[in-house]
């Protein structure tokens, strides 16, 4: 008697509409699999509608306003008439999110992939429940994602807004609070400040950034001052937000005592949370690790046949990587080649870009974390701050101009880069090249032997330690290398 093959609607069912689980759908598809992909709000995800997309033309603008204001003048433009029309440009913006929802409808139909819209919830390992309907599949992919969440405390949920707030606002506020310490709170206070806003950025401990490389947090914190964001250090955080009776507007009051009025608005980016409480997830057998879905390498859940990526897990919030370990878990699933058989995503050396002002390029170890891996002994350091030629023609003293801030952290007798961190003008679109280097395993050897584009700040990168002790001791500031306007001394440890 043969056994009895178990038949289901789909090949694979992909639960949530974002990055990582479109790419996922798309690529299964692709290998002729019978594919839907299930979404309660507009295809996209987080990145397309309230993250990285619309934050990315805000941040377009918050430049040119930084272009208009401070910089068109030294090269000789009259912009006195600039001015900008915030509902037009939120009007601009939110236009293109919708365009690129219908982009993503129609790749669904192009790739035959079945769109389903609703909230999924498990009703087995094998089914899912949209409404009074249910689907079964053979493979089953977890892929939605995470949501601002908001701390405790009085009138913080009636009064602040999230940074998915941030993208319904109607007008340019006068008075910002921001309160995080992360990179959405980090871009967001430069956005708002680029283009305006007084903004105060409240920080539960010390500095922003903090996980990242100690020179990105220290000039990180020096650029932000300087633009005029007024940081409030160590508060422990923001204990109430309430309202004016006379105007409306809002005073906050935070953990350590401190008080800032006539605020417009508050907007709260402490952390976010995954979007688990919906799916039933008991009922599949699918455990958690603390508040976030628990994979393995291989994207594996606690149940065979069901997968989860992305921010539901809390591994490298990132789009790329989301998408990246979905294309591979479909490769493995469904490509029947022996090429991909073992196919993973790698969580090292991964490139990351803050949108900040300016921008900030980070790949590999901290120095920190290199001295805890291979030893201080072990590192050879090089260091470069400089002044970006762009800012050569300004009228002003050397020291007053923004500054760009590039290390590179080689380990062994190689002098292997593990960690490469950048942060001043283009330090996202910089950065790319280095990752791929980095991922091949480059050593300052292979860096030095790259000849230079000149002049660009990139090119610092590839000579820095190049020129001897000669330029170190000197720290020659009318030097024409490296697109530097001023640099200084480059510095080897």
């Amino acid at each position: 008697m043969s056994p009895t093959t178990q038949t289901y609607d789909y090949d694979y069912l992909v639960i949530g509409g974002g990055s990582g689980g479109i790419a996922s759908a798309k690529r299964a598809a692709g290998y002729g699999k019978k594919v839907a992909v299930i979404e309660e709000a507009r295809l996209g995800g987080t990145c397309v509608n309230v993250g990285c997309v619309p934050k990315k033309v805000m941040w377009n603008a918050a430049s040119i306003a930084e272009l208009l204001h401070h910089d068109a003048k030294e090269y000789g433009f009259d912009v006195s008439s600039s001015k900008l029309d915030f509902r037009t440009l939120k009007e601009k913006r939110d236009a293109y999110i919708v365009r690129l929802n219908d982009i993503y409808a129609n790749g669904f139909k192009n790739a035959n992939v079945e769109s389903i819209t609703g909230t999924a919830t498990f009703v087995d390992g094998h089914t899912v429940a949209v409404g009074d309907k249910t689907y079964t599949a053979e493979h089953v992919l977890i892929a939605v994602g995470g949501r601002p969440s908001f701390p405790p405390g009085e009138g913080i949920s009636e009064h602040c807004i999230s940074s998915d707030g941030f993208f319904e606002m109607e007008d340019l506020p006068e008075k910002v609070v921001v309160a995080g310490a992360g990179y959405i709170a980090v871009e967001l206070a430069g956005v708002l400040r680029a283009l305006g806003s007084e903004v105060h950025l409240v920080l539960r401990k010390y500095n922003a950034l903090r996980e990242f490389d100690e020179m990105i947090v220290q000039e990180l914190a020096t650029e932000m001052e300087r633009q005029g964001i007024i940081i409030h250090r160590n508060t422990s955080g923001i204990q109430s937000v309430k309202l004016n009776d006379g105007n409306q507007k809002k005073i906050v009051s935070t953990v350590n005592g401190e008080t800032i009025d006539d605020v417009d608005v508050v907007l709260m980016a402490v952390g976010r949370t995954p979007n688990v409480e919906k799916l039933n997830l008991e009922k599949a057998g699918v455990e958690l690790a603390g508040k976030y879905i628990s994979v393995d390498e291989y994207s594996k859940t606690s149940t065979k046949n069901v997968y989860a990526l992305g921010d539901v897990c809390g591994r490298v919030e990132l789009t790329p990587m989301a998408i990246a370990a979905g294309r591979r878990l479909a490769d493995r699933l469904f490509s029947n080649l022996k090429q991909f058989e073992n196919a993973k995503v790698s969580y090292e050396n991964v490139p990351t870009v803050v949108f900040s002002h300016p921008t900030i390029g980070t790949c590999g170890l901290t120095e920190a974390q290199a001295v805890e891996k291979y030893g201080r002994d072990n590192l050879n350091i090089y260091k470069s701050r400089f002044a970006n030629l762009f800012y050569g023609i300004f009228d002003m003293d050397y020291s007053d101009k923004p500054k760009t801030s590039m290390k590179v952290i080689c380990a062994g007798v190689d002098e292997k880069v593990v960690g490469l961190h950048v942060i001043g003008m283009g330090s996202d679109e910089m950065l790319q090249g280095f990752g791929v280097a980095m991922k091949m395993g480059c050593t300052k050897a292979d860096l030095d032997s790259c000849v230079a584009i000149h002049p660009t700040a990139s090119e610092e990168f590839v000579t820095l330690g190049q020129w001897g002790k000669s330029v170190q001791a000197t720290g020659a500031k009318d030097s024409p290398l490296n697109g530097a306007e001023a640099s200084e001394p480059t510095l080897k440890k």
